[in-house]
């Protein structure tokens, strides 16, 4: 425990603890009307806001593809987090909240890799109440045809929707 969540929770009365513990607290799980759960800020959030971390079991593609799907009546949807190395972050096995936020074609968060963690930025300031979105980007080496296209179907309702979760080839 940190010094200050030591102090908070021996000297501060019930009330300053929780107010101690909601400006902590920056963001909540529930359900979404672009996709089932989703992530949702509790308070504002400033552009550039480091907001929650990717976790999961980092696998080969080798594993995840024999894992694959994680639902066979929605075989499409998982919680993999390509990395840079080759490998990806299983968001299913010891993941957390933020394998619920969904994708949008205009994002207001951003992934970047740093070192061994893929950590969650806010692009813009977000205001309390607002879903996050960051951009999946999704990279697959076959040929983009319709069907495809279908099966990564985007849903986020922007007016720079691309109409699929894939990443734009070229």
């Amino acid at each position: 425990m940190t010094g200050a969540a030591l102090y908070t929770a021996l000297f501060c009365t019930h009330e300053t603890r929780r107010i101690y513990m909601s400006a902590k607290r920056r963001i909540e799980v529930r359900k979404s009307g672009v996709h089932g759960k989703g992530v949702y800020a509790i308070r504002r959030l400033k552009k550039g806001e480091r907001v929650i971390e990717y976790k999961g079991e980092i696998i080969s593609w080798k594993e995840a593809l024999r894992r694959h799907p994680h639902d066979p009546e929605h075989p499409t949807h998982t919680f993999y987090f390509s990395l840079e190395d080759g490998r990806c972050i299983d968001g299913k096995v010891d993941g957390n909240n933020a394998r619920w936020i969904n994708h949008s074609c205009a994002p207001n968060c951003e992934a970047r890799e740093e070192g061994k963690h893929v950590q969650i930025y806010a692009m813009r300031d977000i205001d309390e109440g607002e879903e996050l979105f960051y951009d999946y980007g999704l990279v697959i080496d076959a040929r983009y045809t319709a069907k495809l296209k279908r099966e990564y179907a985007c849903h986020c309702g922007s007016k720079q929707c691309r109409g699929t979760l894939l990443a734009p080839k070229g």
